[in-house]
């Protein structure tokens, strides 16, 4: 007959001790576990916070459209166009005209015009936003320059269309009465110029005589 077991002969894998080093094991994964899953989190809201915006027209995000209004009123609105480079961009960026008055569903083609004052190739990316921000909503384009890799030669002067129009409904908005001036305005921020392309021909090697 076997002798009884004693207490100090109980498995480490019982002990108090042990217990709390998988205990402390379990919370260093479980932070890791969040703090990976947070960072995955911020990066995916960029592309989803952009989204929601331009669908709602949100923080004066403008709307982005496929085709032109095909109703025009007849009231004028008056469109302001402001320009601004971040630092780190050395480019000289401006609209090409301050302002334009059309009827309201009418469409308008502008432009905006940038310049590298640099001896070197440098990229931008444009942010824009409209004010006030309520009338983002009905602010459409149907072209613009916004969120598109710019890269600029040397002294490479370049103009950027915009083509827009202000929705009709914006006369329904209650919090929008009386507003007869929108800003349109863009601001280029400095990016990392992109990698050169790989020669697409893949070289090939000779294969020995007499090989198939």
């Amino acid at each position: 007959m076997s002798a009884p077991v004693e207490d100090n002969q109980i498995t480490a894998a019982s002990t108090p001790e042990s217990k709390r080093r998988v205990s402390d094991r379990t919370i260093a994964i479980s932070c890791l576990a969040f703090f990976f899953g947070m960072v995955g989190m911020a990066f995916a809201a960029v592309p989803l916070y952009a989204m929601f915006c331009q669908v709602t027209g949100y923080g004066g995000t403008t709307q982005r459209v496929e085709q032109m209004s095909d109703t025009i009123l007849d009231k004028k609105i008056t469109v302001r166009f402001d320009a601004n480079t971040s630092d780190g961009l050395a480019w000289q960026f401006k609209p090409v005209q301050r302002e334009v008055t059309m009827n309201i569903g009418e469409t308008k083609l502008i432009h905006y015009e940038a310049i590298n004052k640099l001896d070197k190739p440098s990229a931008g990316r444009a942010a824009f936003n409209v004010t006030p921000q309520a009338a983002g909503a009905y602010f459409n384009k149907v072209e613009c320059f916004c969120f598109t890799d710019t890269v600029l030669k040397p002294g490479e002067d370049m103009q950027m269309p915009v083509v827009f129009f202000v929705d009709p409904d914006i006369v329904n908005s209650e919090e929008l009465k009386g507003v007869n001036t929108i800003t349109l305005s863009y601001t280029f921020f400095p990016i990392a110029m992109p990698a050169p392309v790989a020669a697409s021909a893949d070289v090939k090697k000779d294969k020995p005589s007499g090989q198939l």
